[in-house]
């Protein structure tokens, strides 16, 4: 690796948007070391795969992937494996796929200059596993953006939740907030390269903390949409148990904090969310659904939801139903449950047929579809402001997407052809299940 001809990386990222920033800073990282990003595994000296391990058999496909790319090792180059599946398998890798390199997990980004130094120096195998234990974030100047109007920072990483299904806790390590000031900070330089959109992320984003005591999450918010330059903030994932009333408050309180919350309920039968150890009862769910229903704003909901976790029987499906029409959501994820390494659901019997599993989705998935179809008839002939994302030329319409997160493709006059990354207001004139036609207001 050390000749210059071989300081070329290729990185495929999977996963969250989490994963993506991560892959952002990453690449910044490496550009900043040197290195040169490519587009092809053919052109690159090191190839790396930032690995997701959310979905079911996460890790097989890792394998598999890390098989195609045995094909290439002839060719003198060098392999890492970072993100979830790194910090969950472990150096289990070396053994399946001796042709790898490096081993990283999410929460040793920082650690990455050493690491590729050793690898340029002959290190066959080099990791970066940290415990639980760590208190250090990522943090970097050059982090390499990959869309020049909207940006990522993320204020906390980690996760202490530890949900019976999910690895997160176990590949992420422990909740650690960044200091207020250093995002502050973050966000001044995107507004001044230009960046109109943040969007704050974190695994529990709401249950941010500011090491130095300065500010609330909510103050974070307002603190964040009030940099000049920024035109729109987002925030996700929240947790309910940390979802606190001064957030809808900070929404209503300032037009630049984006109106839709995306609050993953999973379901709505309280005793699977004993059972999922959620922290909340369905009430105290639909305590935090009606502080944002009351709130000056009409704010879009969104959720995630999961079907077929182990013991959940036809009446706690039933109830989670009867909640879509309770909350009457503008959008949610929907998953089957599969078994994740380490996770306490693992010692659940996971006896429900995955027809049964796959039935309960499409059931849900249907319903939802309905309340959608009935929710954006209502936006019919209104005005919204969107923000221009792209062009479809197939289709001769422009992409844009409203404060509220909801996709709208609108037709302009040749004369008036608006640029990527502009605001322009559209009359939407049909609605449809996931999305909006309109026409631009001139």
């Amino acid at each position: 690796m050390a000749g210059e001809s071989q300081r070329t990386f290729y990185l495929e990222t999977f996963g969250c948007q989490m994963n993506v920033h991560d892959s952002e800073k990453v690449i910044g990282t490496l550009v900043s070391e040197g290195y040169r990003q490519v587009s092809t595994v053919e052109e690159a000296g090191l190839i790396l795969y930032n690995t997701c391990s959310i979905r079911d058999k996460a890790e097989q496909k890792v394998f598999h992937r890390l098989a195609d790319f045995k094909r290439l090792e002839a060719q003198g180059k060098k392999f890492g494996v970072l993100g979830c599946v790194a910090q969950q398998e472990g150096e289990k890798i070396f053994d399946r796929a001796p042709h790898v390199s490096m081993v990283c997990g999410s929460a040793s980004y920082r650690n990455l200059p050493e690491m590729l130094i050793k690898i340029e120096t002959g290190d066959r195998h080099v990791t970066g596993l940290d415990d639980r234990e760590t208190d250090e974030c990522f943090e970097t100047e050059f982090t390499a953006r990959t869309n020049p109007h909207r940006g990522y920072i993320t204020i906390i990483e980690g996760c202490d939740k530890f949900c019976s299904y999910c690895v997160v806790p176990f590949t992420r390590g422990k909740e650690r907030s960044r200091m207020s000031d250093s995002v502050l900070a973050e966000a001044a330089r995107m507004a001044g390269l230009g960046y109109t959109e943040i969007q704050l992320l974190g695994q529990n984003v709401n249950s941010y903390k500011d090491p130095a005591g300065k500010r609330t999450f909510a103050e974070l918010l307002v603190a964040v949409g009030e940099v000049p330059g920024i035109k729109r903030v987002r925030f996700t994932t929240s947790h309910p148990r940390d979802f606190g009333r001064d957030i809808i408050e900070a929404i209503d309180s300032l037009p630049t904090l984006c109106d839709h919350v995306h609050l993953p309920v999973q379901s709505g039968s309280t005793r699977m969310l004993d059972a999922m150890q959620r922290l909340y009862t369905r009430e105290q769910y639909l305590e935090r659904i009606s502080w944002m229903k009351a709130a000056k704003r009409e704010i879009s909901i969104t959720t995630d939801v999961i079907v077929g976790f182990p013991g959940e029987t036809g009446v706690d499906f039933e109830q989670t139903l009867s909640l879509l029409d309770e909350v009457e959501y503008d959008g949610i994820f929907g998953f089957k449950y599969s078994p994740r390494p380490n996770t306490p659901a693992l010692s659940l019997n996971d006896a429900i047929p995955d027809e049964e599993k796959a039935r309960r989705l499409a059931v849900l998935n249907e319903k939802q579809r309905e309340i959608q179809v009935r929710r954006n008839g209502r936006h019919l002939g209104r005005e919204v402001e969107v923000m221009v994302e792209g062009w479809n030329q197939p289709r001769n319409q422009w992409i844009g997407r409203t404060s509220q997160n909801k996709v709208l493709n609108f037709a302009a006059l040749e004369y008036r052809r608006p640029a990527v990354g502009t605001y322009v207001t559209a009359v939407i004139t049909r609605a449809f299940p996931n999305s909006f036609l309109g026409e631009m207001v001139i």
